[in-house]
């Protein structure tokens, strides 16, 4: 059994990960803060630390450094887990003594599980190398002009883990908290997709729809509708608007999302 620390500061994110590692027979501890990290790396027994960079007090780094002190088992492995994906970051993270860097925005819960299987059971310094090599790779992949996508949403989660990876990818990203805000921006600005949430504050994702199908500038341009849970009834009134796709958000991962995108703007 792998023993771990998750460090999650968002409780409803937090018993996500909980619960999918723990089904996948890790023996999970929960943390939210550095020095949390460190007490339970010095009293009990850790092979793995999923670690966040940003972090009240402590950061991941600081951390990261204190854990690879002669007070601790060298033997842990450290992966950095943040939305931070800059060059610097993930050089500063190896630097520091992480043995893996891996963004939040590229993996859903069950993807992340297997990629910290995987991370785990590498020899020590294989995954640097291999983090130095996807480094490259993200620097000379993310040029931009992919296109310019509102998504219309209003749980961070979401804005982050699939955001993220969008503008990662080279789209330009715009986000909307609301559905009346949602609904301005759309028609004020200059769009090539529409990623809508189906039920979010001050305008159903239905009620959106309805009005963008009526305006000129508008009526033809691909939307993604979203959704936590389906109702045959929206779905059927949705999908009769002319959406390009109606998507449940716990069966799509982000890197799919992202491709989705890139396929309705080139249509």
């Amino acid at each position: 059994m792998i023993n771990i620390i998750v460090v999650e500061d968002d409780p409803m994110i937090a018993e996500i990960y909980q619960k999918k590692f723990s089904e996948s027979g890790f023996s999970v501890q929960m943390a939210s803060f550095g020095e949390q990290v460190l007490k339970m790396a010095k009293e009990g027994k850790t092979d793995v630390i999923l670690l966040d960079i940003m972090m009240p007090k402590m950061d991941g780094f600081e951390t990261t450094a204190k854990l690879r002190s002669k007070e601790y088992n060298q033997n842990i492995k450290i992966i950095m887990f943040t939305n931070l994906s800059k060059a610097e970051n993930m050089d500063k993270a190896l630097k520091a003594g992480a043995d893996g860097y891996v963004v939040k925005a590229e993996y859903g819960p069950t993807e992340l599980v297997e990629e910290v299987k995987r991370l785990a059971s590498q020899k020590k310094g294989q995954r640097k190398s291999e983090a130095k090599i996807d480094n490259k790779e993200i620097s000379e992949d993310s040029n931009g002009g992919k296109g310019k996508i509102l998504m219309v949403e209003d749980e961070k989660i979401f804005t982050e883990m699939f955001g993220e990876k969008l503008k990662q990818d080279g789209f330009e990203v715009v986000f909307a908290e609301n559905g009346a805000w949602g609904l301005k921006e759309a028609l004020d600005g200059d769009y090539d997709l529409f990623i809508i949430d189906m039920f979010i504050p001050a305008m159903t994702g239905l009620e959106i729809v309805s009005k963008l199908k009526l305006e000129e500038k508008t009526k033809n341009k691909p939307i993604i509708i979203l959704s936590a849970s389906v109702e045959d009834e929206d779905v059927k009134k949705v999908k009769a608007l002319g959406i390009s796709e109606f998507i449940l958000k716990t069966q799509i991962i982000p890197s799919e999302l992202s491709k989705k995108a890139s396929t309705l703007i080139k249509k």
